[in-house]
């Protein structure tokens, strides 16, 4: 996500730091610099301009020039402006005193409208609410079909009829009354390109719904064009908001870094990967800490509170800090992080990571491999990798379908992650009898260890062969300078 943006930043602001006391010079070199990284992303001209003068004219103030470290405040002004740029507060849905909360989805064919429109019944069932979806869009052949299939993997039924799109929608407003639907999604339909008659039906269905919210479904990877879109529905619809889908892919960013300031109309949501669960509320600042290498860990850490079970976190932790972390808790642990989503987006949100291991692939084939080799062991095995021995290790690689040189490998690996967890685990346990001693109870161990050790630690070997096999992470780890030091000092 915003790759290319995020290398340039990181750069200019690499060549900030290594100046120490800025002129006005150096910073309007690295302004021009900016205005080259934002246009290439295919951000509006005017939205490029409005941003630089603004971070100019708070960058050359006397605050910045007498701060112990200048090319930071600077920093913190671009992370600022940045946020302001995206819309500067995350978007809150409140709901209608008297319900339904009624929901109307616009947008053109090809955007995910239809799609979306599925997500956001999933994320609506997630605040605790009843929704009901409506299939209003009779014009593509299997629109309505498609939205009953995607209906029933979240859980939430769909209204419709063979009729017309507003008898549809005024139908549908009496069903969700007699059902105790308290939320109400209408799926209308799209065209290629903006016309009258689409402009018509959208505008004769929101007379009749009289939605609470209006949101406009818009592709990111369309750069301008797909604020251009917003701004020809925003003039007919009187939008609430903006739907971004395809967030994943968009290099550039464009699209999100100027809807806001044109079209004058808050990003409410945005869809992150293929999945129904990859759909979340758009966060401004989160977003732009992503952008300027400053991770985001809160939504980390809804994701993994979104997929862990409290008190098997819990257990996890504890076995960990006795030194009894065994193969079968690395593949639960394991079968939990896919769940919080693609493994490069999980690592993208850790702050501090460098760039080669953000923008490594990682091949998800390797993760399942290692599952294979586990489940083909027997619990025994799983709890004492010891007694793997030649004939062991033989029917394992077969049930797995893989080779016993990749079983050697995961053992072994295994074994020295095993060794470090341990150590730093009888480290942890010291921390938590002294804070109990304290009246502490727990602190040390809550404190020190999350429910997922594992987490983010998902990155192949560079330059291995297809047929070597890593246990995910251990071999970055390995190669850290920090961690070896650490290692040795544990002898």
């Amino acid at each position: 996500m915003f790759d290319s943006l995020s290398d340039r930043f990181e750069n200019i602001f690499k060549g900030l730091r290594s100046k120490g006391k800025l002129r006005e010079e150096d910073v309007d070199e690295a302004l021009r610099e900016i205005r080259v990284a934002l246009l290439e992303a295919d951000v509006n001209v005017s939205v490029v301009k409005g941003f630089r003068d603004r971070v100019r004219e708070r960058a050359v103030g006397s605050a910045v020039h007498e701060a112990l470290n200048p090319a930071q405040q600077i920093v913190k002004i671009v992370h600022e402006e940045l946020i302001a740029t995206l819309g500067g507060e995350t978007m809150q849905i409140t709901y209608a005193s008297k319900p339904p909360t009624v929901v109307l989805m616009a947008g053109l064919q090809g955007a995910g409208k239809t799609t979306n429109t599925g997500k956001l019944a999933l994320w609506f069932k997630s605040q605790g609410r009843n929704p009901l979806l409506v299939g209003a869009d009779l014009q593509r052949p299997a629109a309505v079909e498609q939205l009953r299939t995607l209906g029933a993997q979240v859980g939430v039924p769909v209204f419709s009829e063979p009729s017309d799109p507003v008898s549809v929608a005024r139908a549908a407003m009496v069903e969700a009354k007699n059902t105790g639907r308290d939320v109400v999604i209408v799926d209308t339909a799209g065209r290629l390109s903006i016309d009258q008659e689409l402009m018509a039906e959208v505008g004769e269905i929101s007379d009749v719904v009289q939605p609470h919210y209006t949101f406009l479904v818009i592709d990111a990877m369309t750069g301008q064009d797909a604020v251009n879109t917003a701004r020809a529905f925003n003039e007919t619809l009187s939008l609430d908001g903006v739907i971004l889908t395809k967030l994943d892919g968009d290099a550039r960013g464009g699209a999100a870094l100027s809807v806001k300031e044109v079209v004058g109309k808050p990003i409410a949501f945005a869809s992150t990967g293929e999945k129904l669960e990859d759909f979340e509320q758009f966060h401004p600042d989160r977003l732009a800490g992503r952008i300027l290498g400053m991770g985001d860990m809160l939504t980390l850490i809804e994701k993994a509170e979104a997929v862990y079970d409290e008190n098997e976190a819990e257990a996890a932790a504890e076995r960990i800090l006795e030194g009894e972390f065994t193969l079968e808790d690395f593949l639960q642990q394991m079968q939990q992080l896919k769940k919080m989503g693609p493994l490069n987006n999980l690592l993208g949100m850790m702050p501090g990571m460098p760039k080669e291991l953000k923008n490594q692939e990682i091949d998800d084939r390797q993760v399942a491999r290692v599952e294979a080799i586990i489940r083909s062991m027997t619990p025994k095995e799983r709890e004492k990798p010891d007694l793997i021995d030649g004939s062991r290790r033989g029917r394992i690689a077969a049930g797995s379908g893989t080779r016993e040189n990749e079983v050697s490998q995961l053992i072994n690996q295994f074994k020295q992650m095993q060794k470090m967890l341990k150590k730093m685990g009888g480290m942890g346990t010291k921390s938590i009898k002294r804070s109990r001693k304290k009246g502490a109870k727990g602190k040390g161990k809550g404190g020190r260890r999350s429910g997922n050790p594992q987490a983010g630690r998902t990155t192949p070997k560079k330059g291995e062969g297809k047929r070597k096999l890593v246990l995910p992470g251990l071999d970055e780890f390995e190669k850290n300078e920090d961690v070896a030091a650490l290692l040795k000092d544990m002898g």
